[in-house]
């Protein structure tokens, strides 16, 4: 299997993971790591051969607020062409989740999700944006606790002014500290919780022709750290943040619930940095 996928300097995963945990584990604004050509170029081209047309598909989510525009993502009754659903297997398989799980050095044992929930396939057209955000914590039907996204770029002749930059944001929000250009065969993992800020805010500014197109998956654990976990804010969905500097109006309250007496609760919006 390994053969199919990745390439040379990749075969030996074990290895790579071994000679890569420190590097993943002191990356700031938060653990994470980057690999260019880590998967066999020849069958990425072939998955961008097959490439769908989300637009066009009924089994896709489009995006177009504030927050998202111009987004489109497969959803878990898509309909994927083999050879993707082929490299999607992979990447869900113990071989690959072994490999995140020594370079992660998490100790929970990571899960993969066969339902690809709000992963899949993404692809953003000319003028679209990310806004720097926090993801969803929790697998509304696997129970389980987000702990790590992977995406991989398929971007070809991907120029710098085209914008679509994945940035890093630190924990305070007044500064972006990497900056990861979107280009072809480039792999990005990094860990997932309630401050690790991330998108890409700018809107795309490539030729009419071309999307940013990737592919991302989301690796859970049945139970986190206690340090990763707010006890008043256990379980969320996406938390957008406004940029220090930047006139942005992004409504950063989340929803919260609240008993009131019995069966009764009061759903309020509060902000994630009033809660302690």
């Amino acid at each position: 299997m390994t053969n199919n996928y990745l390439s040379h300097n990749f075969k030996n995963l074990i290895k790579v993971a071994l000679d890569n945990k420190n590097k993943f584990n002191e990356s700031k604004p938060f653990p994470h790591i980057i690999f260019d050509n880590f998967f066999n170029s020849k069958y990425l081209d072939s998955i961008l051969e097959n490439f769908p047309e989300l637009e066009k598909n009924k089994n896709v989510m489009e995006f177009n607020s504030e927050k998202d525009k111009k987004k489109f993502a497969t959803n878990k009754n898509f309909n994927y062409p083999e050879i993707i659903n082929n490299f999607l297997n992979y990447l869900n398989s113990f071989e690959f989740i072994n490999f995140l799980q020594i370079i992660t050095g998490i100790k929970e044992k990571l899960i993969s999700d066969p339902y690809f929930f709000g992963g899949g396939l993404h692809e953003i057209k000319k003028s679209g944006f990310l806004k720097i955000h926090a993801d969803f914590n929790y697998h509304p039907d696997l129970h389980l606790d987000r702990r790590i996204n992977i995406l991989i770029y398929l971007n070809k002749n991907w120029q710098e002014s085209y914008g679509g930059d994945l940035e890093l944001w630190n924990k305070s929000m007044e500064k972006s500290e990497k900056k990861i250009l979107p280009i072809f065969n480039r792999l990005v993992i990094f860990n997932t919780n309630d401050f690790t800020f991330h998108g890409h805010p700018e809107p795309l500014n490539c030729p009419e022709n071309m999307s940013r197109k990737s592919i991302a998956l989301y690796y859970y654990s049945n139970g986190r750290p206690d340090q990763e976990i707010n006890r008043k804010l256990r379980f969320h969905n996406t938390i957008y943040k406004n940029r220090k500097n930047f006139n942005e109006k992004i409504d950063e309250r989340i929803p919260v619930y609240k008993k009131i007496f019995g069966k009764f609760y009061i759903r309020k919006k509060i902000n994630i940095d009033k809660i302690d």
